[in-house]
């Protein structure tokens, strides 16, 4: 039933793609013109590219629907940014510079000297007039600009800041855990620091074009001084703005375009010195040189389609050409294989259908599989992979259209220059050659008992020597044993994974952003963000003792959990309020609120408390975190306060509320980032195994397709987390791509073991082998030389790209030249009977071995990366 279901499939796609074949065979010009049309028609697009980049930050790299976005949506509607700025209560990052000042030499900060350092800088940062100055566009309280609590502790005097008994990390009711870092752990009264650290924040409120383009070039100004500042005698300087990831991000993008032109010098070089033969007219040099063509035409049809369509363009699709050369040369090499296992004296058109009906459906399935496992990464909640997988799905759909017309008419061309018997260079006529000694002055020969090119020396060696050397007894033991390595290490690896993508990383390498955020964890990671607790319910009776009794109680739970400092009180306007109505009763409804605005506006406390017409609509609380150092850290803390904020709902009076921060956005990546992985490799790896039962006619075989993509995923998942990357939104892409690629190597090793007609399993193995070693050696090569530039590139996307595929492609091979077929031959159930195939092959002349397996291969989907 199940070979009746893929002949079903099989053969009338064959047929198809035979009709196709003799056709473009027949109109080779026709085709050409139809591929360099649509490429000129499409690829205009690019003119928008700059209108469409997506390179927001917190929209491509964080969950478009993460909860954080919709509790800041609740947070910006409750309390709207006030006159009188407060870093603590902003809703975003907000518009800031900042300086991280460290001692040359790891000494203590809090000298003299250092502060007339310190004190200068600030002189200088506060004196810079790029567009405005920094008085003017400021964020006030009080009308003054907003200060640095540390200088305002000494006065702006260096030689204050020996006789200052400063208290850490509570100095008279200012914080400043955020201010001085690297202090020592249990001092409260502070001695010696290792950093400081100054911020200078902008007035946000300033909503006109002109005043936010002069905040741009103040900001400017401050990175230009900074950058061009020579070094100081006594402290270190590390800077930073709120448009720097941004900045730093975007640029990230130009130190990736020089290596386009050596990624498609690479792919022609491999693609040539594969196909190349001594023959001077059966060698494929321009065959394969514009097979390479034949992709960036479709890179340049799918990207310019999409780009028409006002599809966004996210900095991570600046990695997918290189995989696309990858594939798309692999499918060049299926076609190429094809060709040479025809006929050489039979008509152009007739090789090429015969091609095309080898190759046609090994491409199709091939396309199909990588197609799919993209289009199911667009189920991510992350922006940036969907615009990643759309973007490159589009492009391989062109390029496997591309192949059957603009690379099939070239194949086609090429095959009437062999038809005359003329050289691949000069196009002159040649004597015909004798043997397989061909040169400059001769060619075309062939194989004279097949009328077919000869082999390939290397088809000589997997089917003499590689090929037994694998089935022997201990070789097969030696591969479980080495099979059991890889398993133990990849599993270790896994559960090594760090979750998340660190900010840092979306600069370049050697960035001023890099060195800040390394100052930053290293002196600066003691105490955590100060988290908004924002009770949302507005018929919350804050006047009824027993509302406050567990509200209090809610307050008590956040205070103890571990990852808060139970030594900072919350900030928490109702406990003030209390204590300011210690003369009069607050148990009421009347006379709480009868006082309430009062006191919001002599405590400080009024930007906490959305008190519009007469009723309490919403209102905030902040809790102090600490030893938030690691990713793992932040996903524990988000995690837990997430959880006691449900707890706190359903108290016996519940307290409706929710938890804020602005870094909890970029937080949200770690609730989801393993789950949805999970879900696009499920899905996709059940869509391959759904595949796999419709083309192999052997169910056990098919689920050892499927282990073998699970195989794959565990070791790149494993290898990655020892080679330090990170699961986060870069790198799931490259697991979606694993699906495919691993797919493309282990499917069709086991259709070919399957397809056999050998009737010893070792046999069987050893001739899918011959059939399919060199391609899977071709293809593996091809795609690596597509990607491996990426390894120079100085950011870390786009090296993360090139580790990840690295390993996609090492373990894919390893897996369909090595594991697979050993594996195969312990399951004698994985194979057709010689009977049963002999049965379903058509009258065939007996005259040589190579001729009936070039037959049966009509019959059965052809292997990829190459046809056998």
């Amino acid at each position: 039933m199940t070979k009746c279901k893929t002949d079903c499939i099989e053969r009338p796609l064959s047929l198809a793609f035979e009709k196709l074949g003799c056709v473009v065979g027949r109109h080779p010009c026709v085709f050409i013109l139809f591929a360099l049309c649509v490429s000129a028609a499409l690829g205009p697009g690019f003119i928008f590219l700059h209108e469409r980049e997506a390179n927001d930050i917190e929209d491509q790299f964080t969950p478009a629907n993460g909860p954080a976005k919709l509790e800041r949506a609740i947070v910006e509607e409750n309390f709207p940014q006030s006159e009188e700025f407060s870093q603590l209560r902003l809703a975003s990052d907000g518009t800031y510079a900042s300086l991280i000042i460290t001692g040359l030499h790891r000494e203590n900060i809090l000298t003299e000297a250092a502060f007339n350092d310190i004190i200068e800088l600030d002189r200088q940062v506060k004196s810079i007039t790029s567009g405005n100055t920094f008085e003017n566009l400021c964020a006030k309280t009080k009308g003054r600009c907003m200060s640095n609590a540390i200088l305002d502790i000494i006065n702006y005097n260096a030689t204050e800041i020996l006789s200052s008994n400063i208290t850490y990390p509570m100095n008279n009711r200012t914080f400043l855990g955020t201010t001085i870092g690297g202090v020592e752990p249990n001092s409260s009264e502070l001695t010696s620091a290792k950093a400081v650290r100054l911020f200078y924040f902008l007035d946000e409120k300033k909503k006109e074009k002109e005043e936010k383009m002069m905040m741009k070039n103040w900001l400017d100004g401050f990175l230009n001084l900074l950058s061009n500042s020579t070094e100081r005698k006594t402290v270190h300087v590390s800077y930073f703005t709120s448009i720097s990831r941004q900045n730093e991000f975007e640029s990230n993008s130009d130190s990736v375009i020089p290596l386009f032109s050596v990624t498609y010098f690479l792919a022609i070089t491999v693609s040539i010195l594969s196909c190349l033969r001594l023959d001077c007219v059966r060698t494929k040099v321009w065959v394969a040189a514009f097979g390479v063509v034949s992709t960036g035409m479709a890179v340049l049809a799918g990207f310019g389609l999409l780009l028409f369509c006002g599809m966004p363009f996210a900095m991570t699709v600046a990695t997918a050409p290189f995989l696309i050369l990858g594939v798309g040369v692999d499918d060049m090499f299926i076609m190429i294989s094809c060709w040479q296992k025809t006929e050489v004296h039979k008509a152009v058109e007739v090789r090429l259908a015969e091609t095309y009906k080898e190759a046609g459906v090994s491409i199709t399935i091939t396309t199909l599989t990588d197609v799919l496992a993209f289009y199911i990464g667009l189920m991510t909640p992350f922006r940036s992979v969907q615009s990643f997988c759309m973007y490159t799905s589009t492009a391989l759909l062109f390029c496997y259209v591309f192949n059957i017309t603009f690379f099939g008419a070239c194949l086609a061309l090429n095959g009437r220059r062999e038809k005359g018997n003329r050289h691949w260079l000069t196009c002159m006529k040649v004597p015909e050659a004798t043997g397989d000694d061909g040169g400059c002055c001769v060619g075309g020969a062939y194989d004279e008992n097949t009328d077919k090119e000869f082999e390939m020396p290397i088809d000589s060696f997997f089917k003499n020597y590689y090929g037994p050397f694998l089935t022997r007894v201990w070789v097969k033991a030696l591969v479980c044993l080495i099979y059991a390595g890889y398993l133990a290490v990849s599993i270790y690896g896994c559960f090594q994974m760090q979750e998340g993508l660190d900010l840092k990383h979306l600069a370049a390498d050697g960035s001023y952003v890099g060195s800040y955020y390394d100052k930053e964890d290293k002196f600066f990671s003691a105490f955590g963000p100060n988290v908004m607790l924002v009770i949302k319910d507005e018929h919350f009776q804050y006047w009824n003792p027993t509302a406050r009794e567990n509200l209090d109680l809610c307050l008590e739970t956040f205070k103890n959990l571990t990852v808060a400092n139970s030594s900072i009180l919350p900030i928490s306007w109702l406990s003030e309020y209390m204590k300011f109505g210690l003369n009069f009763s607050l148990d009421t409804e009347t006379q709480f609120k009868r006082h309430l605005t009062a006191f919001l506006n002599l405590s400080g406390f009024s930007q906490d408390v959305n008190f519009t017409n007469n009723q309490i609509h919403a209102s905030r609380m902040f809790i102090q975190t600490v030893n938030i150092r690691t990713a793992i850290d932040e996903k524990n803390m988000l995690d837990v306060f997430r959880e006691t904020a449900e707890k706190c709902g359903k108290l016996q009076t519940p307290v409706d509320l929710i938890v804020y921060h602005p870094a909890f956005i970029y937080f949200d990546q770690y609730a989801v980032i393993v789950s949805n992985t999970i879900q696009n490799i499920v899905v996709a790896t059940c869509v391959m195994l759904v595949i796999s039962l419709l083309l192999i006619p052997n169910p056990l075989c098919s689920l050892w397709v499927t282990f073998a993509i699970a195989s794959v995923i565990v070791g790149v998942a494993g290898f990655m987390a020892l080679w330090d990357v990170s699961l986060d939104s870069v790198s799931m892409i490259n697991l979606v791509i694993c699906i495919g690629f691993s797919v493309d190597f282990s499917a069709h090793i086991s259709y070919a073991f399957v397809s056999s007609e050998k009737s010893l399993v070792n046999e069987k193995a050893v001739d899918a082998i011959t059939k399919l070693g060199y391609p899977i050696i071709q293809g593996a090569v091809s795609t690596i030389a597509g990607v491996v530039v990426l390894a120079a590139a100085e950011s870390y996307i786009f090296r993360t790209f090139f580790k990840i595929m690295f390993l996609v492609i090492l373990f894919g091979a390893v897996h369909g030249i090595v594991f697979i077929p050993v594996f195969l031959t312990f399951l004698s159930t994985c194979s057709n009977s010689h009977e049963k195939t002999h049965q379903n092959l058509p009258e065939l002349s007996d005259t040589s071995e190579r001729k009936v397996k070039a037959v049966v291969i009509q019959n059965v989907w052809c292997a990829d990366p190459d046809c056998p």
